[in-house]
């Protein structure tokens, strides 16, 4: 039987959730077919959490139309996401939405969220344009019911984020592989000390810590987990933890629901056996011999007096070698290079003051500039670089407007 963790109202909501962003493509976009039938079978197995957003190719209108055809809109929650960084006045935060409930075929929103910040100053654009009258009208009518953020950011980011405004909840990356990186452990347990509900994607990271786990890992697991899979094992321990509300799967196969929902039926908080655990260390072991530089994310070397994000630089060339060269530079992007103020090592001046505070006692200021070569070929400085001036394109302008309205 599914179990339910309480929003932050006491809404019962479905220990698993249903992530719409890897719906089966078929010739004509998605297979509303296939994915009707993976839906129908979640549902009554018990999930009662939907996630899309705006971004997702064909994805609000595909679970818009399988709710409705099926009279089942008033059984289930929709959380789906603003595009923040495609915002640039107050009039488009209206048209965004408004094309959104029309897609969903819906009057109303249960889960809306800022969509993928990445910095603070995203935040404070939204603010000055007026974003905090505008989910209040949206609360009051009721078209939204609770509001929040998803990250892709630091773990500080991630703090400062959710002491800005009053939230009903967060989404962010989180995973055995992540635990110190991200918003960590650290910002999750923070989220649940200030009574705010995490949803939690990317449990599996995108499935790598299923099919691209190193064979002695795998081995270790089919040896020792008691039956369990990978991706069970993976679940395990988030459901493990009090502080996580819903997990997300893009789960693309009615397999897929079935042993996922299975799962589901014992995620409890303290699920997670000793034996489990254990082996859950020396998994991470065994990924963590493959990684360019041995830092545990520990913040010792914070802050850079420059600003370089020493922690979040590392983590990305970690992946680059763990999970393959575009994850890792992807990740590096998102949580590194996409900043207001990015954090790259080229701002490093070689003082030194990180190596005194490292407890592994790295050579930080070397391994900074092979991580930067690494990380950062021509391409994707380009790339970073014209991203940026997008992603931030409206913040002077915003706060112009901003001190206008107080003047």
């Amino acid at each position: 039987m599914m179990q339910y963790r309480n929003d932050r109202y006491g809404t019962p909501l479905s220990a698993l959730g249903y992530g719409c962003m890897r719906f089966t493509k078929g010739v004509r976009g998605i297979d509303l077919d296939k994915a009707e039938k993976e839906l129908l079978l979640a549902i009554e197995e018990g999930v009662n959490y939907f996630d899309t957003a705006y971004i997702y190719p064909g994805s609000e209108e595909a679970l818009g139309t399988i709710l409705e055809r099926n009279g089942l809109r008033d059984k289930v929650s929709i959380a789906t996401k603003l595009p923040q960084y495609l915002i640039g006045s107050r009039a488009a935060i209206d048209r965004y939405f408004a094309e959104q409930l029309r897609r969903l075929k819906t009057d109303h929103v249960e889960y809306y969220l800022m969509h993928m910040l990445t910095d603070v100053p995203e935040w404070d654009k939204l603010v000055a344009l007026g974003i905090e009258d505008w989910i209040r009208e949206k609360k009051e009518s009721g078209e939204i019911r609770n509001i929040g953020f998803s990250l892709h950011g630091s773990t500080e980011i991630f703090l400062e984020l959710l002491d800005a405004y009053d939230w009903d909840f967060c989404q962010v990356q989180y995973n055995y592989s992540d635990e110190n990186t991200q918003a960590g452990r650290r910002g999750v347990e923070y989220a649940h000390s200030k009574g705010i509900p995490v949803v939690i994607m990317e449990p599996l990271r995108g499935g790598r810590l299923v099919d691209l786990l190193p064979e002695e890992a795998k081995k270790a697991i089919a040896k020792r987990g008691g039956g369990k899979s990978p991706a069970e094992l993976g679940l395990r321990w988030l459901w493990d933890q009090e502080a996580v509300t819903v997990i997300l799967s893009g789960m693309n196969s009615e397999e897929m629901v079935r042993e996922n929902c299975r799962a589901a039926s014992e995620a409890l908080p303290g699920c997670l056996t000793e034996e489990e655990r254990t082996l859950i260390e020396d998994v991470k072991a065994i990924i963590a011999k493959k990684v360019k530089v041995g830092c545990t994310g520990c913040g010792y070397c914070m802050p850079c007096p420059k600003g370089v994000d020493i922690p979040g630089i590392f983590s990305g060339y970690n992946t680059m070698y763990t999970e393959g060269k575009r994850f890792g530079r992807h990740q590096f992007m998102q949580a590194v290079a996409l900043r207001k103020e990015p954090g790259f090592a080229t701002q490093c001046i070689g003082c030194g003051k990180c190596e005194k505070h490292c407890p592994q006692h790295l050579p930080i200021r070397q391994k900074l500039k092979e991580a930067d070569r690494a990380l950062r070929p021509l391409p994707y400085k380009i790339a970073s670089a014209v991203a940026g001036k997008f992603l931030y394109r409206n913040v002077g302008g915003a706060k112009k407007i901003e001190k206008a309205d107080r003047s």
